[in-house]
């Protein structure tokens, strides 16, 4: 029996735009507060059917052999028995964000109050 490689599926938040790539490995990275994909796979050619955003993103991604993604743009990560097609989904200004929330320092008392 053949031993099926691992294949994810990487959601993550780019410059206004949710892309979904598919790799073979994820790892946490070397790279404090980044997750490392390896190993992107996009669907084959067809002479057929073209999808132009898959082209797209093949362009953007030609040459890289390992990409770090922040932590904090990262939306989701699924292990997958079967890749899909790679999309980058614009959002817009209907997205909801909601920001990381940080502590807001104490209002300054000023000398002499208490």
């Amino acid at each position: 029996m053949a031993t099926q490689q691992r294949l994810f599926k990487v959601l993550f938040h780019n410059q206004g735009s949710l892309y979904e790539i598919y790799a073979r490995k994820v790892t946490q990275g070397s790279l404090f507060g980044f997750v490392e994909v390896e190993d992107l796979v996009f669907g084959e050619k067809s002479a057929l059917l073209v999808d132009p955003v898959e082209e797209r993103l093949k362009t953007e991604f030609l040459g890289v052999s390992r990409t770090f993604i922040p932590l904090h743009s990262v939306v989701r990560i699924d292990e997958v028995d079967r890749e899909g097609p790679a999309k980058v989904i614009e959002l817009g200004d209907s997205a909801v964000v909601t920001p990381f929330p940080f502590p807001v320092p104490p209002p300054d008392k000023g000398p002499g109050k208490r």
